[in-house]
């Protein structure tokens, strides 16, 4: 399978501390890739790397067989912040439709994305006047309006209520059915199980990078929150059940 996404020995620093040492992964097209690790492990910075707006110190990401952040990609690439990034002032539907023109799309397609991050009800609501779970849902809409080859998320289902969550990782799912790949980062683990593919990164070094399956087989556990702990605790020993990352 063709990879979307390919990071090579990549360092970050910021404010004279070194975010992300020496990252090696890979993600590939027709699949969702889950980023997974506890605040502060440097997930965003990554992710912030992949869609080119971080300023990189050492390494080279490749993104739909271009450097990151090359003019080429801007209509092929879809990121979604964690912080909402839709007007306040205009309405779901204003906002969705103008990011929809944005990318040359009509307002069928607006509507669509809509109902797909389940915000058709709201669609005539004041962005200011909704929750912050549904202002992150109007976001997700703009991010998918333009149906990208490849979709970054940022944490796109906190705040979610667990019905909103399983619809979001459904229709992550169809849109990598139909070819689209997608980067979900979370901090929650319990979200592992829902992904393709696996990236767990920690305090800026890649732990593992691998199928859920293939992460429990290397720690030799069934759960995958304990699977991580002992990756992460072979990894800081020096032992072999670290070999999870890196494999294909």
């Amino acid at each position: 399978m063709e990879d979307a996404i390919v990071v090579r020995g990549l360092v970050v620093d910021r404010g004279g501390r070194r975010v992300l040492d020496g990252i090696d992964a890979t993600v590939p097209r027709g699949s969702v890739t889950g980023l997974l690790g506890p605040s502060g492990s440097g997930k965003t910075t990554l992710m912030r790397a992949i869609v080119g707006v971080q300023v990189i110190t050492g390494g080279t990401v490749t993104v739909l067989g271009a450097p990151a952040g090359s003019a080429q990609l801007r209509h092929r690439v879809g990121y979604l912040t964690q912080a909402p990034s839709v007007y306040a002032d205009l309405t779901v539907r204003e906002n969705v439709r103008y990011f929809a023109a944005l990318q040359g799309r009509g307002r069928a397609e607006a509507d669509r994305a809509m109902t797909d991050v389940g915000l058709a009800s709201a669609a005539g609501q004041l962005v200011g006047t909704l929750s912050g779970g549904q202002r992150s849902r109007a976001s997700l809409a703009c991010a998918l309006v333009g149906e990208p080859e490849l979709i970054v998320l940022d944490e796109p289902t906190v705040g979610q209520d667990p019905v909103l969550r399983a619809d979001l990782w459904a229709r992550f799912h169809e849109l990598a059915n139909a070819g689209t790949a997608l980067l979900v980062s979370s901090h929650v683990m319990d979200e592992a199980a829902r992904c393709d593919r696996l990236l767990l990164i920690r305090e800026g070094r890649l732990i593992a990078d691998d199928t859920p399956a293939a992460v429990r087989a290397a720690a030799g556990v069934d759960d995958l929150d304990e699977a991580f702990l002992r990756l992460i605790r072979a990894g800081e020993a020096g032992g072999p059940a670290g070999s999870a990352a890196g494999e294909a």
